[in-house]
């Protein structure tokens, strides 16, 4: 299970986006005051929730449990990658979802005389987990061939 690259690439994933659910994706600021978008809530700088996104946060709570959950599913390799495909469709959902309350965040303090607006690194990781579930993906379709390959020869 450790010796395989694929096991590399979906702790990966799964270790990004935990980091994508405790860190601020974006935050805006204007005559109302400061604001931070997270995973689960658009909150004031002092921790109290204006606005819940919680089918944002739900959605990457569960891209991240995905990658850990088909770590050990080591011996099924085919199942392996169809969860790879699952999580890679996830991560897209993700992604527009952010991009979705990006957007509605926005708007709502656009209207301000006042308005100041940013993005964190962490609002980017979902694409970037893509490149790594991709990678899993192809490196579990790998040893299925050779496996099988390996079949044919006996």
């Amino acid at each position: 299970m450790i010796q395989r690259i694929q096991t590399l690439y979906l702790f990966v994933v799964s270790a990004l986006m935990a980091v994508t659910l405790f860190v601020p994706l974006a935050w805006f600021a204007g005559d109302a005051g400061e604001f931070r978008l997270c995973a689960f809530a658009l909150r004031e700088v002092g921790g109290q929730a204006v606005q819940p996104t919680v089918y944002m946060g739900v959605l990457l709570a569960v891209a991240c449990a995905l990658p850990l959950a088909t770590l050990f599913l080591f011996r099924r390799r085919l199942f392996q990658f169809r969860l790879c495909v699952a999580e890679a469709v996830l991560l897209v959902g993700a992604a527009v979802m952010e991009g979705v309350y990006y957007f509605l965040s926005w708007r709502v303090f656009s209207g301000l005389t006042f308005h100041l607006q940013g993005v964190y690194v962490s609002i980017a990781l979902p694409v970037v987990c893509l490149v790594f579930v991709w990678l899993a993906a192809r490196a579990i379709l790998h040893d299925e061939l050779l496996v099988r390959a390996a079949d044919r020869i006996r």
